[in-house]
């Protein structure tokens, strides 16, 4: 969901619709946008009148209108060598290939990083040094490099190792690795500090003295970038020719970029952007045989978009490194073979369901203790407990953030040893608090980026921990206590609510972080008809005063406070605002909303 957060004293604008505080406890506002703006987008560009409006809304001009609606990375995709470091990369990944260097991954476990591995595997597959890839065991070995992998790698014979979604605060590691001769290339996005790594190259957009305006790069985007500078350094060198071997086309592996930059939740703009859109055109192609295997064992039949790669195959590839084999996601997306693409989907799509359990355990545990006493604050929501699963702990962080409204940290205790996950909201840069915090000695590790961070320390401390994550995130949000706000785009009656319109709508995707799918408030509506489905989903029909009647559907919230409403709904008018989609039942084409926030109408 789209969140900002605002003093209560000092709210930016006029509630919308006048809804002060819906049922999930959120002000709404309008995104509105300059009318004049939206006019002339509409009219000079030849643009539906919802269109202009949407746009103007965004921020999007005149000027970036055509390359916001036709992203194209010819338009996009900075020159890798603007990025510090990484014509120093390349050389020396040339340098690798040229020799016949055994070349080691060293990936994150998340699907960012499964997604960086893959590439890069498929990459130098591709130029004949098939690499070695390491994925790290989430529960034994924790996030990033660690020593002993790396000095084990180097007794494989690997004489150079790419750090990818990892290795950018990973100083003792990297020191251990260059003390025992091996060569450290970093590849990651995560915010480092003034102190590099010892190692080769750091190649990150999020580096102290980095200069780049592309720092909302996903890893797998830095990667892609990374092929895209050793790809030309090779052929620079005559290589390709001296070889008799045709250059990879990097286009074709744009699935999986497109994959690994939405699930990692950076922002759709840009070159992100021009990345997701070209990848989801690969994507349909039906290229990948690890993605088509994922596909089909999901269900889905529908054309993919950033939907299904955020919400159906990214947490299939994520199930590998939270409750099953660390590497499987990044095997399956490296995969050619459709029998073997077969029976690691299926393993992944089992582990999702495992996943999904344990997550609902953990995250009622969390939930008794925050409300049990003094666990949550204005600012911060903070749980920990021994024998929690560390695989499912960043879940339910962003499960307790959508439930209480506030940047949320789990932590689950083992022999001593807390590993924490958190999530933020937008205007609290959650990784920079925790680096802080290690700096302070608070923790053994611990890094991210805005929204996210994951962190390691001793048990004992974990309420000092708290203590001064609280008052750090305080003091970047201000005294007053955050309201949760969501934001809309616009009202519509039940007849507006067409094909037609989520036809056009569609114009202004990819949706992701950065460019919110639009979200439209159906009122007034009442509700003709309110059931559960499955153990925590509401599903209405709901009418308008002029006729006509909407399907829609409100996820995980029987239980609250909005749920209860709609389910004893008694004949009142209802706000109710979500995102629209295309609903094609038994040949018929219709429109559903998924219902994000609801409010009785006044």
């Amino acid at each position: 969901m789209t969140k900002t957060t605002v003093p209560l004293e000092n709210p930016d604008s006029e509630a919308y619709l006048g809804v002060e505080r819906s049922l999930s406890g959120r002000r709404w506002y309008g995104r509105g946008g300059d009318e004049r703006l939206a006019l002339t987008l509409s009219q000079r560009l030849g643009l539906p009148e919802v269109i202009g409006r949407l746009l103007a809304a965004r921020g999007i001009g005149i000027e970036e209108a055509d390359s916001f609606l036709s992203p194209t990375l010819k338009n996009s995709l900075p020159d890798p060598s603007s990025f510090k470091d990484m014509d120093k990369a390349a050389a020396r990944l040339a340098l690798a290939v040229t020799n016949g260097e055994k070349i080691g991954i060293f990936g994150d476990y998340d699907v960012d990083g499964a997604t960086s591995s893959a590439l890069l595997n498929r990459f130098f597959t591709a130029l004949g040094v098939p690499p070695r890839i390491y994925i790290p065991d989430r529960m034994k070995e924790g996030y990033g490099p660690n020593a002993a992998a790396l000095l084990r790698l180097k007794s494989e014979g690997v004489g150079l190792v790419i750090t990818v979604d990892c290795g950018a605060t990973a100083h003792e590691p990297l020191q251990a690795a260059a003390d025992a001769g091996l060569d450290i290339v970093v590849c990651d996005h995560h915010v480092g500090e003034p102190r590099l790594p010892p190692a080769v190259a750091v190649v990150n957009p999020n580096r102290f003295d980095e200069e780049t305006p592309h720092r909302n790069l996903a890893a797998v985007g830095v990667a892609f970038l990374l092929a895209v500078a050793t790809n030309r350094a090779l052929r620079q060198q005559g290589w390709f020719a001296a070889q008799g071997r045709a250059e990879p086309n990097l286009l074709q592996w744009l699935d999986i970029v497109a994959l690994g930059t939405v699930c990692d939740v950076v922002a759709l703009t840009g070159v992100n952007r021009a990345l997701v859109a070209q990848g989801l055109t690969v994507l349909r192609q039906r290229r990948n045989a690890g993605l088509v295997a994922l596909s089909d064992i999901a269900g889905v039949k529908e054309t993919p978009d950033a939907f299904h790669l955020g919400y159906i195959l990214g947490p299939r590839v994520n199930a590998g490194g939270r409750v099953g084999e660390a590497g499987m996601g990044s095997r399956l997306l490296a995969c050619d073979d459709p029998g073997e693409a077969g029976q690691l989907a299926g393993q992944l799509h089992a582990f999702n369901d495992e996943r999904r359990a344990i997550e609902a355990l953990v995250l009622e545990e969390a939930i008794a203790q925050v409300e049990a006493g003094g666990a949550a604050c204005d600012h911060l929501v903070f749980a920990a407990g021994e024998g929690w699963h560390a695989g499912v702990i960043g879940i339910v962080a962003a499960r307790l953030k959508e439930r209480y409204n506030r940047p949320a940290c789990v932590v689950a205790i083992e022999n001593g040893v807390g590993k924490g996950s958190g999530r933020s909201m937008p205007g609290i840069a959650l990784g920079d608090i925790v680096i802080a915090a290690r700096q302070a000695g608070l923790l053994m590790n611990g890094g991210g980026h805005a929204m996210a961070a994951g962190f390691t320390g001793e048990a004992g401390r974990m309420e000092e921990l708290r203590a001064f994550l609280a008052a750090r995130i305080r003091d970047g949000a201000g005294e007053g206590r955050l309201v949760p706000t969501m934001g809309m785009d616009g009202a519509l009656d039940v007849l507006g609510a067409t094909p037609e319109l989520v036809q056009t709508v569609a114009r202004l995707g990819p949706f992701g972080a950065g460019n919110s799918e639009p979200r439209f408030v159906i009122s007034p509506a009442r509700i003709a008809k309110a059931d559960l489905v499955g153990e925590h989903h509401v599903r209405v029909i709901l009418t308008g005063p002029s006729g006509g009647r909407l399907k829609a559907i409100a996820f995980r919230c029987a239980e609250t406070e909005m749920g209860q409403a709609m389910l004893t709904h008694a004949g009142r008018f209802f706000h109710l605002a979500g995102h629209l989609r295309l609903d094609n039942w038994q040949g018929r084409e219709g429109v559903q909303l998924v219902i994000d926030d609801v409010a009785i109408l006044s």
